[in-house]
């Protein structure tokens, strides 16, 4: 039943937008057509369809409503990076025939959507790890978390209650991350080169960029 209450949330506009979404591309597509915003404000997918602008938590606890309102279980994992250097990156995750995309709200053009080709979520994440740098051009991309069902937060509200997605927020950041590079392979990344590095970087919004310790 939250689905619903939060549908019935949204004003006549809100609403029929949100029923216009068919594919995790149209999710993408309106991820896409407002701004990414550097804040502390962790909005609920209410907040974010008044507000039009989110972060990538926002970004990816709207998608994960969306996906569920077109038949996807809302399901989130987060990229852990480097500690220190860097900011995680939440993705709202689905599967097609048993292959794995994602939806993102990103500061980078590169972290963003992911079409459902990946046979594990290990290979999802990984085609995240060439564009997954800082600010200094370093690769920072460490581990995943496993998937968190949003199903089982319903009685948190988060879908439209800003407690509720602290509540989810700090559930989340506990989860362990699964690492993907080991210290001989870190020992060894290259930094970005400098065409990589700006076609990351096109359109970013540079207040919200994690600056390193």
């Amino acid at each position: 039943m939250s689905l619903d209450n939060f549908i019935n949330l949204l004003n006549p506009n809100e609403r029929k937008l949100f029923s216009e979404f068919l594919t995790p591309a149209d999710i993408q597509n309106f991820l896409d057509s407002f701004p990414y915003v550097s804040e502390d404000l962790n909005r609920s997918p209410l907040r974010v369809m008044h507000d039009r602008q989110a972060h990538c938590l926002d970004g990816g606890l709207f998608a994960a409503a969306a996906l569920w309102q077109i038949g996807y279980p809302p399901l989130i994992l987060d990229l852990v990076p480097e500690p220190g250097v860097d900011d995680d990156h939440v993705l709202a995750i689905y599967r097609n025939d048993d292959l794995y995309g994602a939806v993102a709200k990103s500061n980078f053009s590169g972290l963003r959507f992911r079409e459902p080709v990946y046979r594990s979520l290990r290979e999802l994440v990984m085609s995240y790890f060439e564009g997954f740098f800082n600010v200094e051009g370093k690769k920072t991309l460490r581990a995943y978390t496993r998937p968190m069902d949003l199903r089982h937060y319903a009685r948190c509200e988060w879908l439209w209650s800003e407690d509720g997605v602290e509540v989810v927020v700090e559930r989340l950041y506990r989860l362990k991350g699964i690492p993907v590079l080991n210290q001989e392979s870190i020992a060894g990344l290259s930094p970005m080169d400098k065409r990589s590095y700006e076609s990351g970087m096109l359109g970013v919004n540079y207040d919200g960029l994690y600056k390193p310790h």
